[in-house]
């Protein structure tokens, strides 16, 4: 028979950009097989306003064979409701840790690739208030329940490159109507599956006027 405890772990974080100086937070999810350390440079020219945080996912692992390079996940479908949970309350109690020293007026979060449902979940079951959700090539949680509440209200854009190897065209076209659907406004950029800053600085100028 299967059973369960509880026990502390130490969760990984990076951040770039000076806390002193930062009026906003920008937490950043990581895709699958990705490290914060290598994640977090591609928001090196988000500026200086933002304070960009970047956890890694809970469970990192060999991305080929039993040695060399290190990726982390979110989770996998094993024991997937309590990795949700756990990652859930890993990330309320960062962001309650973060907020003890630094004042800010904002909170915006994006998820990328797996980071994206991730992020998903953060934004509507977690209990950190988001001003802004970015989700970035990933396919929303089909799990997850109708968005209720003062969440509900808040700016929601989904990003996708026209030549995102991940996604076939008419899958592209797919989850665009999806995310359509749930009401959600749509970038499309000329690239991969990529972050691009020009698109970022773009969606992050339209959150700033809300």
């Amino acid at each position: 028979m299967e059973h369960h405890f509880i026990h502390h772990k130490t969760f990984r974080y990076r951040v770039l950009n000076d806390v002193q100086h930062s009026t906003k937070i920008l937490y950043v999810l990581h895709g699958y097989g990705q490290l914060v350390e290598h994640f977090i440079r591609k928001f090196s020219e988000v500026d200086e306003d933002y304070l960009i945080v970047a956890p890694e996912g809970m469970h990192r692992f060999y991305l080929n064979g039993t040695s060399g390079r290190v990726g982390a996940s979110w989770m996998t479908k094993e024991a997937r409701e309590i990795d949700i949970s756990d990652t859930m309350n890993y990330l309320d109690a960062l962001d309650d840790h973060l907020t003890k020293t630094v004042e800010v007026e904002k909170k915006y979060l994006l998820g990328f690739s797996q980071g994206g449902a991730t992020a998903a979940r953060w934004n509507q079951l977690g209990k950190t208030k988001f001003d802004g959700l970015i989700l970035w090539a990933s396919v929303f949680p089909p799990d997850l329940p109708p968005m209720a509440g003062k969440r509900s209200g808040n700016p929601h854009y989904f990003v996708i490159g026209d030549q995102d190897e991940f996604f076939s065209p008419a899958e592209q076209e797919q989850v665009i109507s999806d995310y359509s659907s749930k009401n959600y406004k749509v970038k499309r950029y000329a690239g991969k599956h990529d972050i691009v800053n020009s698109t970022l600085t773009e969606i992050l100028a339209e959150l700033s006027r809300k």
